[in-house]
């Protein structure tokens, strides 16, 4: 192996760029503190329960795995169903797919994601959001 090779930059996964557990657990903190507060994600919220609590758990669990760190959500969330499985009761058409992306980016604004990261980012939370559609 190279010099050059030993001392290349790594790149570093969304994870990490999102600052670990701590930031992608803000992320999800946040992302629901926007659906809480936005008069124009009222749809959205109105799918969730009253206690958002365990929801922000789950999705910060999920994201931890999604975004390239260590796969959380099975562990702590034996026997509950993928996304997939999970989101299919619900009757999720464009609305509230374009509802939970605008949500998700006010939550990485707030966060404070590089635009480098956004970029990678949202192109995929675009794809999961239209693949949970079920209408």
């Amino acid at each position: 192996m190279s010099q050059a090779a030993d001392t290349a930059p790594k790149p570093i996964t969304p994870y990490q760029a999102l600052g670990e557990e701590v930031g992608v657990r803000a992320l999800a903190e946040a992302f629901y503190d926007a659906m809480e507060r936005e008069p124009s994600l009222a749809a959205l919220r109105a799918m969730h329960g009253a206690d958002l609590t365990p929801m922000k758990a789950r999705l910060a669990d999920f994201l931890i795995g999604w975004t390239g760190g260590p796969p959380v959500y099975s562990a702590r969330h034996p026997g509950r169903p993928c996304v997939m499985s999970a989101h299919a009761p619900f009757p999720i058409g464009a609305e509230a797919a374009s509802q939970w992306l605008a949500c998700m980016k006010i939550a990485l604004d707030e966060v404070g994601a590089e635009p480098a990261l956004r970029k990678l980012l949202e192109p995929a939370f675009e794809r999961m959001c239209q693949g949970l559609r079920s209408r």
